[in-house]
C-alpha cells in the first residue's frame, strides 16, 4: 500500500472521531502551551538579563573585592563576628554580614599585577543635598561617569576627559531646580552638599560622659559640612529598563571629584580611604584570555574577582532553576497527555477490528497496519502541538505590553519566542506520540484476519 494512502486514510479516521481526535489534541496541547510559554519567558529573560548586563558593565573590567563573600547574597546561619575594619552589607532578606574592606594599599597592589591597566574604587555617594539659587534642596546620588554607559542626552555633551567640577544631570531635576527645559540647564550652575559621616562611637560615649552638649556643636560646626559649585555639562534622559534599573536620579560626575567629596564625609572616620570593592581595568580586556589571565593572578593575590562572563552565569543560573520549575508542570502534562494517547489509540483498534481484518484480508502487511496507526498518533501529536504553541504564542504576543508594563521593562518584552524552538517541540511530541502510539499499533498489526472479521 502506498504511503499517501495511508497517510490519507489515517486523516480520515482521525475526522471520523472527531469529539476524541480533539480531547487528546487538547490533552498534548496543555503541555505544549506550558512549554512554548516557558522557552518563551526563558529566552526574554535570558535577552533582558544579556541587554542590562551589556548596558552597565564594561567586559574587559573586573569588579574586585578583599572579602570572597562580597559577590554572595546568601546569609550565614551562624553570627558573624563583629570587626570594626570591616564594612557592612546588607542581603535581600534583610541580613547584616561584614566583609573585609580594600585599602589604599590594597589599591597599590592590584595595580602592580601584570596585565592591569587602571584600578578605580567603587564608590557611590549619598549627598545632603542639591539645590541652585532661589530653589528648594533636593537629596540625590553621586557616581562617577562611564564612557562605557553612554547614557542618551537630552542637551549638551560630554567629552572624552571629564571637566572638573561638573556634572551631568538627570531629566528628573530638571523642573524640581527651576528649569524650563533640558537646553536651560546646560552651563548653569548648581550647588552639591556633602556631610561627613557622624562619629556613633565618640557621640555615645559623650552622652554616657555628660557632655551632649559638645554633640550638638560639632553637628552644627561648619567644619562638618561643604556646598560646592557644580556646572551642568549635559542632562540624560529618564533611562529605560534596559540601561540600569533604579538610576534615573543617579547625578553623575568625574571620579577624581566622587573620590575628593567622598574622602571630605569620610575623613576622621573608620571608613577613610576603604572601599567595598574596585575596578580593574584589564589591558587587552576585549580578549578572554587575558581577562582570565589577570582574574586567576588576582585571585593567586589573595583577593575576589567577578567577570562580566561570571555575572552572566549567575544570572542565567537563577532563570535555570525558574524554567527548570515550570518545565517540570508542562512536562507532568505532556506525560498524561502521552496516556491520552495510548488510550485513544486503543479504542480506535477496538472500534476498527473488523476494518483492520478486512484490510489484512485483502492483502495488506503487518507493517502496513502498525504504519497506519503510528501516523494517527504522530498526527495527534501534531496537532497538539501545533494547537498549544500557537496559542501560547498568540498569547503571550498579546500579553506582552501589559507584562513589560507591570514589570517596569519598558520596550523589553518578557515573552519571546523563536521559530525553530517551537518547531523542535512539536517535532519532540511528534515522535512522543508516536511512542505512545506503538503498543496499539503492534496490537493492531498482529490481529488475526479469520478472528477479526467475525467481531460483532
Amino acid at each position: 500500500m502506498y504511503k499517501i494512502d495511508i497517510l490519507r486514510r489515517s486523516f480520515r479516521s482521525l475526522l471520523s472521531a472527531k469529539a476524541r481526535t480533539l480531547l487528546t489534541a487538547f490533552a498534548i496541547a496543555v503541555g505544549t502551551f506550558a512549554l512554548t510559554l516557558t522557552l518563551g519567558a526563558s529566552n526574554g529573560a535570558r535577552n533582558y538579563g544579556d541587554t542590562l548586563i551589556k548596558n552597565n558593565f564594561d567586559p574587559t573590567e573586573l569588579i574586585v573585592s578583599k572579602d570572597k563573600n562580597f559577590f554572595s547574597n546568601t546569609s550565614s546561619s551562624q553570627p558573624q563576628e563583629y570587626n570594626p575594619s570591616f564594612g557592612n552589607i546588607t542581603s535581600d532578606t534583610g541580613n547584616v554580614r561584614q566583609v573585609q574592606m580594600l585599602n589604599d594599599n590594597d589599591l597599590s597592589r592590584l595595580g602592580q599585577i601584570n596585565g592591569v591597566s587602571t584600578v578605580r574604587p567603587a564608590v557611590s555617594l549619598a549627598l545632603q543635598y542639591i539645590t541652585r539659587d532661589g530653589q528648594r534642596k533636593y537629596v540625590a546620588t553621586l557616581q562617577a561617569y562611564s564612557a562605557y554607559k553612554a547614557p542618551d542626552l537630552l542637551a549638551g555633551n560630554i567629552p572624552n576627559k571629564f571637566p572638573s567640577r561638573s556634572i551631568v544631570l538627570p531629566e528628573a531635576y530638571l523642573s524640581s531646580l527651576g528649569f524650563n527645559n533640558a537646553h536651560d540647564a546646560i552651563g548653569q550652575t548648581v550647588r552639591l552638599a556633602v556631610k561627613k559621616q557622624f562619629d556613633q562611637s565618640a557621640a555615645l560615649s559623650s552622652i554616657l560622659s555628660g557632655n551632649a552638649s559638645s554633640i550638638a556643636s560639632s553637628l552644627n560646626s561648619s567644619s562638618n559640612s561643604a556646598e560646592l559649585p557644580f556646572k551642568i555639562i549635559a542632562v540624560t534622559q529618564k533611562p529605560s529598563a534596559l540601561i540600569q534599573p533604579g538610576s534615573a536620579l543617579y547625578i553623575y560626575t568625574s571620579n577624581t571629584d566622587l573620590i575628593t567629596l567622598n574622602d571630605f564625609t569620610t575623613t576622621g572616620s573608620a571608613n577613610f580611604h576603604k572601599y567595598l570593592s574596585a575596578y580593574i581595568q584589564v589591558k587587552n580586556g576585549t580578549n578572554i584570555a587575558d581577562l582570565n589571565a589577570v582574574q586567576s593572578k588576582i585571585k593567586d593575590a589573595g583577593y575576589s574577582a567577578q567577570s562580566v562572563i561570571d555575572t552572566e552565569k549567575t544570572l542565567t543560573q537563577v532563570i535555570n532553576v525558574l524554567q527548570g520549575i515550570v518545565t517540570v508542570f508542562g512536562l507532568i502534562a505532556v506525560v498524561a497527555s502521552v496516556f491520552g494517547v495510548i488510550n485513544t489509540m486503543y479504542i480506535s483498534v477496538l472500534q476498527r477490528t473488523r476494518e483492520i481484518g478486512l484490510m489484512k484480508a485483502l492483502g495488506m502487511h503487518k507493517k502496513d497496519i502498525n504504519r497506519l496507526f503510528r501516523i494517527e498518533a504522530a498526527l495527534l501529536g501534531f496537532l497538539g502541538g501545533l494547537l498549544g504553541s500557537i496559542v501560547a504564542a498568540v498569547m503571550g504576543t498579546l500579553l506582552n505590553p501589559w507584562i513589560s508594563n507591570k514589570l517596569g521593562l519598558g520596550s523589553a518584552r518578557l515573552l519571546q519566542f523563536k521559530l525553530s524552538q517551537v518547531v523542535i517541540l512539536i517535532a519532540v511530541l511528534i515522535f512522543v506520540a508516536i511512542l505512545a502510539g506503538l503498543l496499539p499499533a503492534r496490537k493492531a498489526s498482529r490481529l488475526d484476519p479469520i478472528e477479526a472479521l467475525r467481531t460483532e
